[in-house]
């Protein structure tokens, strides 16, 4: 059978997709005023109410009047690929997937609902097709997201655009509001960024996007949500390269759009553990890095503008060497304090001491008013082909670019622009002041990590920063690390230059454990390496440069998180912290990852200090401090 026909499918009744293993159910229907809808159960809980689908083209309405025309057969998905850049080095994708087709006016271009039902979440994308062969353009989503009652969500407020520092955001640097309320409006009256993470009853949602082409603008939630029903929106009206670029979503036919995508389950595990963004984007363009990832040294996070100079960096690279990190990241105006030649020798000698130089760049400077150097050499092809060129020449592995200026179409052809030629000159790409990763570290393994959280400088500006790390930190686990390789820039045991860190050292140390990202930047400096105990000092170095596999211990978001991570040669570190002003009783089966035996590493008398001894038996049992840590060292 093809398809049903279009009076056999009205007289179906709703249309269903089940994950594998049935846990995951999707119902599809049609109002009566031809509004194609969806809702999903887990497990016979309900997770979202009847929701709707549908785009408002500038030509024509497709949210409403529509009828089902036909529904193709069930058919199964298998993807089996691998990563370097994130929470899992081999990735196993299993859904069922079944494509509705809707009519409506006669000769408006046609919607398809593409769904992808797997045991970890639910997957649609918008297909529109017709004989037109004029550009066509989406004014608007008919998506929604219907929370039942009772939800609660950890949402980050979506910034306004052409706020903040020189007017850079939206930059996804805001705190998750915590545990809210379903359908509270945001305090910025932009809306809430994705991803988003909702608690239904005993079952949670994780709001996404994934699959994110050339063709579309990156969106987020809607500013309003009545009775918990959360709309999908667009960038707002500067969010574009250039005033003539597209802000919102236009091609030609046939269109697909990105993935709208729902992880879910009973537990914590399938939002800290799946690869569904990743899973739902395109293979890799070209080939796979699998030496790339690694750790950095990086000296702006404590040092400031002020030390990006050629005698400090050379102690850096010197720092990383000894370390056994992979890269040195140097950071802005490195062009006007140290000088394009100078960087050269640096890079000459960081080779010579098996490290990579990464450089920083800003991504433009024409939308934003932020002053630090190299900038206005990226965004044209010709001068951003040229800079690239050089930068190989020189002996530079990759850059740092920052200061991007939003969602709108133009900006996701920007970025990918950037790592396309990124990829053919051979540099590495790690995007800050940036929108979420979306999968494209899949689709382009040039790109090492993005930064698209308020991440380690922040408590280095305000006091109010600092004391809100411990929270912060226990959020992000399940949040916006969950979507991806993030930047954050942990761990430092130094004190802040005229603050006070709230965070234990081992609450730190954690960090490096706890966070995932392809490179990761370490904010601690060498002075403050080297006055740790010889033994934390050796764990740091015999971190893995990359991690194979992660497993979700432990946690409440904004409360505490324990997570294992497997190292390449099969061994499990495990990483916890808590958030909290009070005691955190944690238990860990060490049985359960094949740990029989290691180190473990946490508080000591003071929050400045460690304690380690050996670890026994099959239970790892303790109590965390407040805003405390601890690692398992296998």
């Amino acid at each position: 059978m093809l398809g049903l026909s279009i009076s056999a499918a009205q007289a179906a009744g709703p249309i269903r997709i089940s994950s594998p293993n049935g846990a995951v159910q999707v119902t599809v229907d049609v109002t009566a005023q031809g509004q194609p809808t969806y809702a999903v159960r887990y497990r016979q809980a309900e997770l979202l109410q009847p929701s709707r689908l549908g785009l408002r083209l500038a030509s024509a309405d497709l949210t409403q009047g529509l009828h089902l025309a036909k529904a193709d057969p069930q058919t199964a998905v298998a993807d089996d690929y691998q990563l370097a850049t994130d929470k899992r080095a081999n990735c196993r994708y299993r859904a069922n997937r079944r494509v509705l087709h809707y009519a409506g006016r006669v000769g408006a271009p046609t919607l398809s609902v593409v769904f992808q039902v797997s045991d970890d979440g639910v997957a649609f994308q918008y297909l529109i097709e017709g004989k037109s062969v004029e550009v066509q353009k989406v004014d608007a989503e008919g998506t929604t997201f219907h929370l039942p009652a009772g939800a609660k969500g950890w949402l980050h407020p979506h910034a306004v655009a052409q706020t903040g520092f020189a007017n850079t955001q939206p930059s996804y640097e805001e705190y998750y509001e915590k545990g809210i309320a379903a359908g509270t409006a945001s305090p910025l009256g932009q809306g809430w960024s994705f991803p988003a993470l909702f608690e239904v009853g005993k079952n949670w949602v994780l709001l996404t996007e994934a699959g994110m082409g050339r063709s579309y603008c990156g969106s987020h939630l809607a500013h309003q949500s009545p009775a918990g029903e959360y709309t999908v929106a667009f960038p707002q009206a500067p969010e574009k390269t250039t005033p003539d670029a597209a802000l919102l979503p236009e091609s030609r036919l046939p269109w697909r759009t990105p993935w709208r995508v729902l992880v879910v389950g009973s537990s914590l595990a399938p939002i800290v553990e799946s690869t569904l963004t990743t899973d739902l984007s395109a293979p890799a363009q070209t080939a796979l890095l699998p030496e790339a990832p690694g750790k950095s040294s990086w000296s702006w996070v404590l040092l400031g503008d002020q030390n990006t100079t050629y005698d400090v960096q050379r102690r850096f690279i010197d720092y990383s060497a000894a370390m056994g990190w992979r890269y040195c990241l140097v950071d802005a105006l490195w062009d006007k304090q140290i000088g394009y030649d100078k960087m050269q020798e640096l890079a000459q000698y960081a080779r010579s001491k098996n490290v990579g130089l990464l450089a920083w760049y800003n991504s433009n400077g024409h939308w934003n008013e932020a002053p630090q150097t190299p900038t206005n050499v990226l965004f044209e092809a010709e001068s951003r082909r040229k800079e690239f060129a050089r930068l190989k020449q020189m002996g530079i592995v990759g850059i740092k670019v920052d200061f991007f200026g939003g969602d709108g179409q133009s900006f996701m052809n920007y970025y990918q622009d950037l790592l396309t030629d990124g990829a053919q000159a051979g540099l590495l790409m790690n995007f800050h002041g940036a929108t979420i990763p979306r999968g494209w570290n899949r689709t382009y393994p040039n790109l090492m990590t993005m930064e698209a959280v308020k991440g380690f400088e922040f408590l280095t500006f305000d006091q109010r920063n600092t004391d809100q790390e411990p929270t912060h930190c226990a959020t992000l686990p399940f949040t916006r690390n969950a979507v991806g390789p993030m930047d954050f820039t942990p761990m430092a045991f130094s004190e802040i230059r005229g603050k006070q860190r709230r965070t234990s050292n081992a609450f730190e140390l954690a960090l490096s454990v706890l966070f995932q990202s392809g490179i990761q930047h370490y904010a601690e400096v060498p002075e403050g390496m080297a006055s740790q105990p010889a033994y934390v000092q050796d764990f740091v170095k015999k971190l893995p440069p990359r991690w194979s596999d992660v497993k979700y211990v432990a946690g409440y978001p904004g409360q505490y998180a324990v997570l294992a991570r497997q190292g390449p040669g099969g061994k499990w570190y495990v990483a916890g912290i808590n958030g909290t002003d009070v005691p955190q009783d944690i238990e860990v089966d060490l049985s359960k990852l094949g740990i029989t035996g290691g180190a473990l590493i946490t508080d000591g008398d003071t929050n400045r200090s460690f304690r380690t001894q050996a670890l026994a038996g099959n239970t790892l049992r303790l109590t965390l401090p407040a805003r405390g840590g601890f690692v398992v060292q296998p």
